[in-house]
């Protein structure tokens, strides 16, 4: 599977100081998934950093990763930090998130 980074992308990542490894990261294993903003696309998230507290987990901060996907590509269309935790809005059915694994483009 190849990756194609926009220069949108590239410019959020230097802006929010994140790395390419990172969000290659959130791409592998997402916290959480939703359906993105734009037409066609998948928002996955990761937290920035978990505190545990007990058994509850905590974190103040999310890396969020806008992606396109097609046959052989994905394509990264933007990424972005999240100060605090965002509200959990439409999600993506677990059917679909698990057909998408499967199929390998998550």
């Amino acid at each position: 599977m190849k990756i194609y980074w926009t220069k949108h992308s590239e410019k959020k990542i230097k802006f929010y100081k994140l790395s390419k490894q990172r969000l290659k990261r959130i791409l592998l294993k997402p916290y959480r998934v939703k359906e993105g903003v734009a037409l066609n696309t998948i928002a996955l998230m990761q937290p920035a950093k978990i505190k545990k507290e007990g058994k509850r987990k905590t974190w103040n901060q999310e890396i969020w990763l806008m992606i396109q996907k097609d046959k052989d590509l994905i394509k990264i269309i933007s990424a972005w930090r999240y100060p605090g935790i965002s509200p959990q809005t439409n999600p993506i059915p677990q059917e679909i998130i698990e057909e998408l694994r499967r199929e390998g483009l998550i």
